[in-house]
């Protein structure tokens, strides 16, 4: 009762006695939002929030709106599907039609929600199922909210970093990467190769969990407590909410990879890579490769040196930058003179003097190091609990030695983010990092694989299809994080 007082109190942007179903009932257009009606089922829409679209149909107006249909009765149950269902009213005459049409065009343009998307389609991802998750799923619903679409299935390896390079982005309000998280990190990398990188890498990505690694598209939904499902991830997209990302710059000499979700070695970058022998076996595959790992559990020799935030300044021991190696160090003048001519044509990283910075060292051997910018690695993976996406640091998480029984609890307790409690991790965040892999402790002629994003960036000797070369070498690389650098849509 209070609330419908509640709503007689704001003043009704438009108001009329309009007819829905064949019932007369007054219609107002609340300043908040909020369109009420006293009759039928359905009383109060929310524009913002339950309405795609507006169709001006003859003397009606269709209002194409999705709803939220939980399971079982009480409201706290888990949310549930989306229903899309037409509201359809007549208003009262010819010059409230009009009015009508006016207020809710009006009202729905101050919402910034995108109008034009770019579309990127992974026919090849995860269970190759992309293509039929946008058809069936993603379409239907931006067609509903009337943007329109430009869509690109890749073609191969590499092809959504090229679009995302040569794109003219002033055509469109956003990208949108119906795939795993590898369509994204190529999307990231390709904008900020452009010359315009600075105003490209503003665009909003979105995301829609089609693929193997879902983690970033989980990271978004699971922060305001979604499940992972594509008609979420799509409403994220069509409402237009915007978030700002951290973005990681790896960097070997003059090769440089930006990464937004995360980078391993060790024992995560083994099960990860090495698992694809296994890739006939589905998903399980992953648990399957993670038992093999643990009977015959390699430590890799090396050490990893880190910026703290604060808070964090008593991990480690103290140590001074580990930079460039000395034979770098003579072609610094050149390279400086490189760098200014390429800096007008893309981006090199963040800004920031390394070398005044305070630094902290851990030594080897590890069994798993692992650097996380976003909570979710996967979708059943929380692998930073305590992870931002924008507080300008990167989650680190080490597991120095560590017993079997222990590891396994470890390992099953992923999927909610408890293996961060372990005395055996180690759990910092840092603003830069430097990683010195070294070969494993028990076969010194083998060494390890380094894997970020879900792409491997360097195979040492002896590893998994070692002959085929990686974008860096296994040896020293730095990365230095970039705060809020990209943009995606996200729920809320």
């Amino acid at each position: 009762m209070d609330q419908s007082d509640h709503h007689h109190h704001l003043h009704p942007i438009v108001s009329d006695r309009v007819t829905v179903r064949g019932a007369v009932t007054p219609l107002a257009l609340l300043p908040d939002g909020r369109l009420w009606w006293s009759e039928g089922l359905q009383r109060c829409l929310h524009l913002e929030k339950d309405v795609l679209s507006f169709v001006a149909d003859g003397p009606n107006i269709t209002l194409r709106t999705i709803q939220e249909v939980r399971d079982g009765c009480c409201s706290t149950s888990s949310p549930g599907r989306f229903v899309r269902k037409d509201v359809v009213f007549q208003p009262s005459t010819n010059e409230s039609h009009v009015l009508w049409c006016q207020k809710l065009r009006e009202y729905i343009d101050s919402l910034g929600r995108p109008k034009r998307l770019f579309v990127l389609v992974n026919p090849f991802g995860g269970k190759r199922s992309a293509k039929k998750v946008f058809w069936e799923k993603v379409s239907p619903l931006l067609s509903d909210a009337q943007i329109e679409l430009t869509v690109q299935e890749t073609q191969h390896q590499l092809h959504a970093k090229e679009l995302a390079r040569s794109l003219d982005l002033s055509q469109y309000d956003g990208i949108v990467c119906v795939s795993g998280d590898g369509i994204l990190v190529e999307v990231v990398n390709g904008l900020l190769e452009r010359e315009d990188w600075q105003t490209a890498i503003k665009i909003p990505i979105g995301v829609v969990p089609a693929g193997t690694g879902n983690g970033m598209a989980k990271s978004l939904l699971d922060s305001v407590g979604y499940p992972c499902k594509v008609a979420n991830a799509v409403l994220a997209i069509i409402r237009g909410h915007k978030r700002s990302l951290d973005v990681a710059t790896i960097r070997q000499g003059e090769t440089r990879f930006f990464s937004v979700l995360m980078l391993a070695w060790g024992l995560i970058a083994d099960i990860d890579i090495e698992s694809e022998k296994y890739r006939w076996m589905g998903s399980a595959r992953l648990d399957f490769y993670a038992l093999c790992r643990f009977f015959n559990l390699r430590r890799y020799t090396g050490r990893v040196s880190f910026v703290p935030a604060p808070g964090f300044e008593e991990y480690g021991e103290p140590s001074s930058y580990p930079g460039q190696s000395t034979s770098e160090a003579s072609n610094r003048d050149l390279i400086e003179a490189e760098n200014t001519k390429l800096q007008k044509l893309s981006y090199l990283g963040p800004d920031v003097n390394l070398e005044h910075l305070k630094w902290r060292v851990l030594n080897g051997p590890f069994v798993s190091v692992w650097l996380h910018n976003v909570p979710w690695g996967a979708e059943d993976t929380m692998a930073a609990p305590d992870a931002k996406f924008s507080d300008g640091y990167l989650d680190l998480i080490i597991v120095k030695n560590c017993p079997r029984l222990p590891l396994l609890a470890m390992m099953t307790e992923l999927n909610k983010g408890g293996h961060v409690k372990s005395p055996y991790v180690i759990y910092l965040k840092v603003k830069a990092f430097v990683l010195e892999p070294g070969p494993r402790t028990k076969k010194p002629e083998k060494e390890g694989i380094i894997d970020s994003d879900g792409e491997v960036l360097a195979r040492g000797k002896g590893t998994y299809k070692c002959e085929k070369k990686g974008l860096m070498a296994y040896d020293k690389l730095e990365i230095t994080v970039d705060q809020g650098l990209a943009t995606l849509f996200t729920p809320v």
